[in-house]
């Protein structure tokens, strides 16, 4: 088998994601046998990959294609804008999706039942991957595309004013209008120019040049004044970088 994987001074931090428990456990007895790798966690549908993946950074996912609600290619759109998206395998009963997964920029795609060497066959693509990723420089994101009706919206990441978190969605508020993107607010903090935009609560992002100034609510609670009159309330732990941007 190839030993790329094996060679890693650090292992490659994997989550399996698969509704199926009996194909999860049999992932995971996979992966332990296999030099390169440690497994970080699982997850039973799309929604939770996406949280956890946002919380635990993982460098290698093995998807699974057909899960309820958001399946594996809604996952692989979803990480698609990331600036250092997980490596994906795709791990499936289904030989149909392969075009899509590989468009989607999908290391690999695997059909069940799947042997060891043919897992390691994977890990080594993501490897050989991996290393100019991690090189690339940090390039902010400029434009949003979202869903809206029947067509898709290019919205200039520019004219965004506020992002609001709404479960495994964003909403982006665009003047007296927003939209709905499947993303989880931590993922897009990590790909917005900290320049022009701050998080202020865990729930909240907002336009620099939004924040008319800073108001003391009392008890230690601190609110950002907007410029179109409204307030937001600051989240303890957000407090110290709002602080820093007013130069205290």
């Amino acid at each position: 088998m190839p030993d790329a994987a094996g060679d890693l001074a650090v292992p490659l931090r994997t989550l399996i994601v698969d509704d199926e428990p009996l194909a999860v456990e049999r992932l995971q007895v996979i992966c332990s046998r296999l030099p390169g790798l440690a497994v970080a966690g699982t997850a039973g549908d799309g929604a939770a990959a996406l949280r956890l993946i946002d919380a635990l950074a993982p460098d290698l996912v093995l998807l699974d294609m057909t899960m309820p609600a958001l399946d594996g290619l809604a996952v692989a759109r979803a990480l698609a804008g990331h600036d250092n998206p997980p490596a994906l395998v795709f791990v499936t009963a289904h030989d149909s999706f392969a075009v899509e997964a590989f468009d989607l920029d999908a290391v690999d795609y695997v059909l069940k039942p799947i042997s060891p060497e043919r897992l390691q066959r994977a890990i080594a693509r993501a490897v050989a991957r991996r290393a100019p990723r991690e090189r690339a420089p940090q390039q902010w994101i400029s434009e949003f595309w979202v869903p809206h009706r029947s067509e898709l919206l290019r919205i200039a990441v520019a004219d965004v004013d506020r992002i609001d978190a709404e479960r495994d969605y964003v909403r982006l508020h665009v003047g007296e209008r927003s939209y709905l993107l499947l993303q989880t607010v931590s993922g897009l903090e990590a790909r917005l120019d900290p320049e022009m935009f701050i998080r202020l609560h865990r729930s909240t992002i907002l336009r620099r040049d939004r924040i008319k100034g800073l108001r003391h609510d009392g008890l230690g609670v601190w609110s950002a004044e907007l410029n179109d009159g409204s307030a937001v309330r600051i989240g303890r732990t957000f407090l110290p970088r709002a602080k820093a941007m007013a130069g205290r």
